[in-house]
């Protein structure tokens, strides 16, 4: 089960490659500043994952000013390369070491016989760093309650 509402959202900072090279991407740098989304997916190069990425990258304007931070545990460089091929304008983080899905537990055990990965997720962060919605989705394969994400957000503002 992933944290639930009215936790403090554990900190991180993770890695993402930008065309200016490898940035740490910190959730407490939004803290007093702004809301942040967290969308957990399990692997790049995926179809429901390209597709949920996609979706999000062209509607970001509808997540009330969020930042919206997609991680999986992929390599930084895997996730530049997947964005680069389909124009995903969310920002991207690595939780490579996996650290971040266990403290959100969200960690999908053994996916497809490959290893553990991110569950699909998504999460809703206040400004004071409290999470403010918490879904785990059935199985990797169905997507996030949006419509329920964004009426968090429109709650918050």
């Amino acid at each position: 089960m992933p944290i639930p509402v009215g936790t403090k959202a554990p900190d991180f900072t993770l890695k993402s490659k930008t065309a200016s090279g490898v940035v740490d991407v910190k959730l407490s740098e939004n803290f007093g500043k702004k809301n942040t989304v967290l969308l957990f997916f399990p692997l790049a190069f995926t179809s429901v994952c390209t597709t949920e990425l996609c979706d999000v990258s062209n509607g970001l304007s509808s997540f009330a000013g969020a930042d919206v931070i997609a991680i999986s545990v992929d390599s930084p460089f895997a996730q530049e390369a997947w964005a680069k091929t389909n124009n995903i304008q969310a920002r991207l983080a690595s939780d490579l070491n996996k650290t971040v899905i266990k403290s959100y537990d969200v960690v999908f055990p053994m996916l497809a016989g490959v290893g553990d990965t991110a569950a699909r997720a998504a999460f809703v962060i206040d400004k004071n760093g409290v999470v403010q919605y918490s879904e785990q989705t059935p199985t990797p394969k169905d997507l996030p309650n949006f419509e329920a994400v964004k009426a968090t957000l429109a709650k918050l503002n």
